[in-house]
């Protein structure tokens, strides 16, 4: 399978963006998805995810502005992010697990996109 992200730019604090990630090759609808994110010299965090059953979790920080959805018929996940923040300055990545149910460790993902910039300026 083969994820494909887009949407990221250049984006002045306080705005919103929203990420998509379309899959290609397999349909995700049974499987869980996350977002991913990577700064400068920082690990790669989880941001958010959404369960094979439609439970959703979040990094505490995205919690209430950041909000992950998914579209089957389209085979897309989405990451609408608002009252964005120059901390949220990232690359990031849409992942896909096998699992019913996948957590925070990257571990559990099977598929990765190749990432989209999203830049806040302050």
């Amino acid at each position: 399978a083969q994820l494909l992200e887009s949407g990221g730019g250049l984006v002045q604090a306080g705005g919103s963006v929203r990420l998509s990630c379309v899959a290609f090759g397999r349909t995700f609808s049974s499987y869980s998805t996350a977002w991913f994110r990577q700064a400068p010299g920082k690990e790669r965090e989880f941001v958010a995810g959404r369960s094979w059953g439609g439970s959703t979790y979040y990094l505490d920080s995205v919690k209430g502005r950041f909000t992950i959805s998914r579209d089957n018929a389209k085979n897309t996940v989405y990451l609408q992010m608002n009252s964005l923040k120059s901390e949220d300055t990232a690359v990031y990545y849409c992942a896909v697990s096998r699992r019913v149910v996948a957590g925070p460790n990257r571990a559990e993902y099977d598929y990765w996109g190749q990432g989209t910039q999203v830049t806040v300026s302050s």
